[in-house]
């Protein structure tokens, strides 16, 4: 293997761009020349590419985003597209790809490295921390604790004023950033996808705090429960108690900006370096993880197929604090 390209896709997430300086020095390093691809699979398709060179990735380990761009390409979900996409990479002699997202983008890089025999590994980038094979995911340590700071900063005001508090994070299909992190700020509840808990419980767990003068209560809400998000448990909420005043906070993509994490910076590092020592070792349809703080590496097909669930004890901790 003399050169591989490196791309990020999906959703940004912060420790991306960590990845990248791992995957490119780390290359490097083996004497294996490294091509950006900007802009994911779009930008194969459009051959967006440029030699990455060490002090290119100089200065960035500590930015959030991707320096390479990332797009979702309605183009590549198409043989026309993916046909053009391997036509461009065989130009450019580009032996294996290095591909940095969430279950999307690695759906996308079975597929293709299936049909041309590509050699491809992802590192897994999602604030969601939702893949199969991994303990974490880039950009999920970051992404929590930017929850919890503005969680703690909700509840100065909430407390000022005797005010319930519903936040909404990010989490459509997963709620690992709600329950950690209503754990981690001491929410009153928690609702998401994993768990069906109705808005009569939630009104009857409510009540019991009023009883108790609580001076506050912040209900964490991943954006994908069923009950409808944020602002309609809200008003279903205000309905059955006139006397809360109820506020409603979505903080939306201020979770996935921001300068990464210790944590994600060293996971990014790692995973980065694993996944180039996995391409040129002759892996392929790969996906880099961590499991018990030891690097793995699951199959494609793995990380698609098994969805990954939370853990139901934290749950029955959150339970047990919220009293």
């Amino acid at each position: 293997m003399k050169k591989i390209g490196v791309l990020t896709s999906g959703g940004d997430s912060p420790g991306m761009n960590a990845a990248i300086r791992a995957v490119t020095r780390a290359a490097l390093y083996r004497g294996i020349e490294v091509v950006g691809i900007r802009n994911g699979y779009q930008g194969m398709i459009e051959g967006y590419f440029r030699n990455l060179k060490s002090y290119m990735v100089s200065d960035i380990i500590q930015r959030g985003g991707t320096m390479l761009k990332s797009a979702r390409s309605d183009d590549f979900r198409t043989e026309e597209g993916r046909k053009k996409a391997y036509d461009n990479i065989s130009r450019e002699a580009i032996d294996g790809l290095v591909v940095i997202g969430g279950d999307g983008t690695f759906k996308g890089a079975r597929i293709f490295s299936s049909e041309y025999d590509v050699p491809v590994v992802g590192i897994p980038g999602t604030i969601d921390n939702d893949l199969y094979g991994t303990d974490y995911t880039i950009g999920y340590d970051t992404a929590l604790n930017t929850i919890v700071d503005a969680v703690d900063r909700i509840r100065d005001t909430a407390s000022s004023h005797n005010r319930l508090f519903f936040i909404e994070v990010m989490g459509k299909d997963a709620g690992f950033l709600a329950l950690r992190g209503g754990i981690a700020s001491g929410a009153e509840a928690i609702l998401i996808p994993e768990v069906n808990r109705d808005t009569i419980s939630l009104k009857e767990h409510l009540e019991a705090d009023y009883k108790r003068r609580k001076v506050s209560n912040i209900i964490l809400v991943s954006e994908g429960d069923e009950t409808g998000g944020a602002f309609n448990i809200a008003k279903e909420v205000q309905e059955a108690f006139e006397g809360y005043d109820i506020r409603v906070t979505v903080l939306g993509h201020i979770q996935r900006g921001g300068s990464p994490s210790a944590f994600d910076r060293v996971i990014a590092s790692q995973m980065g370096v694993a996944a180039t020592q996995a391409l040129f070792n002759g892996q392929k349809g790969t996906m880099v993880g961590m499991m018990n703080r030891e690097i793995v590496h699951v199959p494609f097909s793995k990380t698609i197929k098994h969805h990954k669930d939370v853990n139901r004890r934290l749950l029955e901790i959150h339970d047990i604090l919220s009293i």
